[in-house]
């Protein structure tokens, strides 16, 4: 081989070594510009206040922070921390805040179904009833249905909380003793509990605890004994009914339609990962919370209404349903498959209802 043979070769050599080295360059620089964008954020507000909130949604946004991996961050707000609960629903539509946990009922969704939200009387009996009812039996598209219908939000799925029982300061052992009752409660639960002369009281969170405590209002429906013990509640009321108007919270996850589409799908996905570890967690937290407390809090004397004298209850919350089908189709559609569900538990027995 002569030497202008051997150079030229080397000279391909090298120009070709150029040339990839160029290609690895151009690979390098391309793949760091995405994770060279600034982080996504997100602020979150939730319904519940912070003791609470330390237990229904703030472990799942801090493992979706860490898996996450500095791609996006959510900042967890309580309730009424940036904007007040009434006005949560607006808020998410207008890109004033990225997303909410919250049910439908006070945030003030401007869909039909709203009103099934929160405590719906009578409509669940366990904390599992709620996503059998929207995975098993159709609430699901419906309530896609519904907020496909509004602009600005994306309703992104529902979940289950705890009971709504009575915790007061003046005990509750038959119906007669709810009249006059000044309780903090959800709308729809208030207008049905109006029917037995309770009195409805709506508040900021954080001044409950003054209203218990200076008499302005008696006490809570609201929920649990998990939550009457973890926000101190318990603390400052005296009596717990242990009959519900609703064995179980719903509540749902919504976010801004344009900060949701901007999301790459794995970060959907994580996002609605995250959800589902939420709802994981409210399930055995509440389960064991609610057996707990009663038996070993010691801080609130129960008191029972007979069974016989809450059928009443029970009967009227039925009226109420018919009432609720009334106001548009797909409200209908909503209490056709409450009451097949629930003929449907009835027939199935224990451990699904007992009596």
């Amino acid at each position: 081989m002569s030497e202008t043979k051997r150079l030229s070769k080397r000279q391909f050599l090298k120009n070709a070594g150029l040339a990839g080295a160029g290609a690895v360059g151009a690979t390098t620089l391309a793949a760091p510009y995405v994770k060279a964008q600034s982080p996504i954020k997100w602020r979150l507000q939730t319904y519940a206040g912070p003791a609470l909130a330390e237990h229904v949604i703030k472990p799942s946004i801090d493992a979706f922070n860490k898996a996450a991996n500095g791609e996006m961050t959510i900042e967890l707000y309580t309730a009424d921390q940036l904007v007040p609960q009434g006005e949560l629903f607006r808020a998410v539509q207008q890109g004033t805040i990225d997303a909410a946990q919250s049910d439908d009922d006070s945030m003030a969704s401007p869909v039909d179904v709203a009103v099934f939200a929160a405590y719906f009387p009578f409509a669940s009996r366990y904390s599992l009833d709620i996503p059998a009812l929207f995975h098993n039996y159709g609430l699901n598209d419906i309530w896609k249905e519904a907020y496909a219908e509004v602009p600005g939000v994306e309703w992104l799925g529902a979940g289950s909380w705890d009971p709504c029982n009575f915790v007061t300061t003046k005990p509750i052992r038959s119906v007669a003793d709810l009249k006059g009752l000044r309780v903090f409660t959800f709308p729809t639960g208030g207008r049905f509990l109006e029917r037995f002369g309770v009195v409805p009281v709506t508040l900021p969170w954080e001044d409950i605890e003054v209203a218990i405590q200076t008499g302005e209002i008696d006490g809570v429906a609201w929920c649990g004994a998990t939550e009457a013990y973890t926000v101190g509640w318990a603390d400052i009321t005296k009596y717990y009914l242990t009959n519900n108007i609703s064995g179980a919270w719903c509540g749902s996850y919504f976010a801004n339609s344009d900060r949701w589409a901007e999301l790459p799908e794995h970060l959907k996905t994580l996002f609605q990962l995250s959800m589902d570890s939420s709802n994981y967690y409210r399930q055995h937290w509440y389960w064991w919370g609610e057996a707990h407390y009663r038996v070993t809090g010691g801080k609130l004397e129960l008191t029972t209404i007979p069974e016989a004298e809450w059928h009443q209850v029970e009967e009227e919350a039925l009226k109420f349903w018919d009432e609720i089908a009334q106001r548009s189709p797909r409200d209908a559609k909503v209490v056709e498959i409450l009451k097949t569900y629930a003929a449907t538990m009835q027939k199935a027995g224990a451990p699904y209802r007992y009596g």
